[in-house]
């Protein structure tokens, strides 16, 4: 009997540790995911210092690969945050973790828009008319996420709010939440239905100017 309560606990502090190891980490994506839809903006938002450090390049190969090495960057930042926008865009992960809801799930699909002008539709070159528009879509969605970040994923505790009781605080948390009970869930449950068949149609976008692009190219069909 000992030996079977021993390993009931035993499992039990294992299933914990693994829960709370899956939460931190899930966590720590989602906020390093808003960090770097920072870091893209401000790469993109800084093209005219890229174009002054090319006069330090001597060479014409080199200044090229500068070009491309600032684009790459800038989209592949661009392509982490929506991939893990798109991660944790999942109702039982939104249930363990706390997301700003609707904040970050609307960020998600305007980064997404964003990537897809800039890979599809010449939204990388400064000198397309897309450019301005694939930058206002990133500069929006980080301007959401950061409200989302500030106000309700790192709002007051309760040990501040024990001290300091505030209707406001208690609100926001209560229902923009995405783990909070029952209101935040319902709200992310609510997100979900319809974001996710927005991001759906903007990955159905991209992919459908990627087939039209690679049949102008003389490429076979699938």
């Amino acid at each position: 009997m000992n030996n079977l309560l021993v390993n009931l606990g035993t499992n039990m502090n294992e299933h914990i540790i693994a829960k709370g190891l899956e939460i931190w980490t899930l966590q720590t994506l989602l906020n390093v995911s808003i960090i770097l839809g920072i870091f893209t903006l401000g790469f993109i938002i800084i093209q005219n210092y890229y174009h002054s450090l090319q006069k330090y390049l001597s060479l014409r190969v080199s200044i090229e690969i500068w070009e491309l090495l600032t684009t790459l960057i800038t989209d592949l930042f661009l392509a982490i945050t929506v991939i893990i926008g798109f991660l944790i865009l999942n109702p039982d992960i939104m249930a363990d973790i706390k997301v700003a809801v609707p904040f970050v799930p609307i960020a998600t699909a305007l980064f997404a828009w964003g990537l897809v002008v800039r890979l599809f539709y010449n939204g990388h070159k400064p000198s397309d008319k897309n450019f301005r528009f694939s930058t206002c879509l990133i500069f929006i969605a980080n301007a959401i996420n950061i409200i989302g970040f500030s106000f309700i994923m790192e709002a007051p505790g309760k040990e501040y709010l024990q001290d300091h009781p505030s209707e406001f605080w208690d609100f926001i948390k209560a229902y923009f939440r995405s783990n909070s009970i029952p209101q935040g869930i319902e709200i992310a449950q609510i997100t979900f239905y319809i974001i996710f068949p927005i991001l759906l149609i903007i990955f159905l976008v991209g992919f459908s100017r990627f087939m039209k692009n690679i049949s102008k190219n003389g490429a076979g069909k699938c």
